[in-house]
């Protein structure tokens, strides 16, 4: 093994490397990106131990000046006592008329702040109607699975799409192909359905598997599920291709589908609920195609939802697909 030849490679890759302006860019910038992200969706005061939903706001209780809980607005009650449900906030209270208030007794956090509650009201606690949440209570694991089976759809359609048709095009493929009748919108679309076949096997494998080892609960309809995981795939590809039709550097088009997923892996919900986090950041998160993938997956298997419960976000999914597919194709190029 000649030492002088691996170091004659290693400067080789090196030059290559940081001669390529944009794809070092996004390696230096992309860490501090995510930093000031996380900073802007937690900003504010220290990060409180329990989340009170609150209805109304005709009276001010002693109990809200109770410090370490961050009180939330709700706007539908119906919506918050799922909240409660689901341990997405830990109390619901309602200051619309006579004081009450729901809670799930299964909610360790819960119990406690229904203590708090009570030792803060000032009347006796037989003034207060307390209303209980039965059901189910969701375990961790199966909150996250629909985004994590979710987030397995977004890199395999990112990655599988976007990089390799960037390195198709930098190893010639592209150019060879280009001198066949092949079309770029008949080339795009074939590179959908390939992705799609892939993605569509595995993530049934992923989810038949998950669901031997950790019986989760699917309430709702397996079609539905297909469609959305079906539907959402579709726009996750399409934003793959509209990050490929141009760009020639791998190292820029890893950098383009980073600074695409992690703002998707982090404000989508995936690994916890945006309630009371920067209200800005939850409005940027309704824009994210996985945002509404998750949710819909989210609401089928916990919540029991059918197809006419998730049409809307299909219909936005598909939406975004067939417009990034239209700019794809035209601002394609082979070489």
């Amino acid at each position: 093994m000649n030492l002088e030849r691996i170091l004659a490679v290693v400067r080789a890759r090196n030059r290559e490397f940081y001669r390529d302006k944009a794809g070092l860019g996004w390696n230096i910038l992309m860490p501090l990106v995510i930093v000031l992200g996380f900073a802007f969706i937690f900003s504010g005061s220290q990060q409180d131990l329990f989340k009170v939903g609150l209805l109304g706001n005709s009276t001010r209780p002693a109990f809200l000046d109770t410090r370490h809980i961050q009180f939330i607005k709700q706007q539908s009650e119906p919506e918050a006592i799922e909240k409660v449900r689901y341990h997405r906030i830990d109390l619901l209270l309602d200051l619309r008329g006579a004081p009450r208030y729901w809670v799930n007794d299964l909610s360790p956090n819960g119990y406690v702040v229904e203590r708090l509650l009570l030792q803060a009201h000032s009347q006796p606690s037989e003034d207060l109607i307390r209303e209980l949440v039965s059901g189910r209570p969701v375990r961790y694991v199966d909150w996250v699975l629909p985004g994590v089976l979710a987030l397995n759809v977004m890199f395999s359609s990112l990655w599988g799409v976007g990089w390799v048709i960037v390195r198709y095009r930098k190893n010639g493929v592209l150019r060879r192909l280009r001198a066949t009748p092949l079309s770029a919108g008949e080339f795009l679309v074939a590179q959908i359905i390939s992705r799609l076949l892939v993605v569509t096997g595995v993530t049934v494998l992923v989810f038949a598997g998950t669901n031997a080892l950790l019986d989760f609960p699917m309430r709702g309809s397996y079609i539905a599920l297909g469609l959305v995981f079906l539907s959402g795939a579709i726009a996750l590809i399409s934003i793959g291709l509209a990050v490929s039709a141009r760009v020639r550097s791998e190292e820029l088009a890893d950098g383009l589908l980073n600074l695409m997923s992690w703002p998707m892996m982090i404000l989508s919900g995936v690994w916890f609920s945006l309630e009371g986090t920067n209200v800005w950041a939850q409005r940027f998160a309704e824009l994210l195609p996985l945002t509404h993938m998750v949710d819909a997956a989210r609401r089928i298997m916990l919540d029991g939802a059918g197809l006419t419960d998730v049409t809307f976000e299909i219909g936005i999914l598909l939406t975004i697909g067939l417009v990034l597919l239209t700019l794809s194709s035209r601002a394609f190029r082979w070489q």
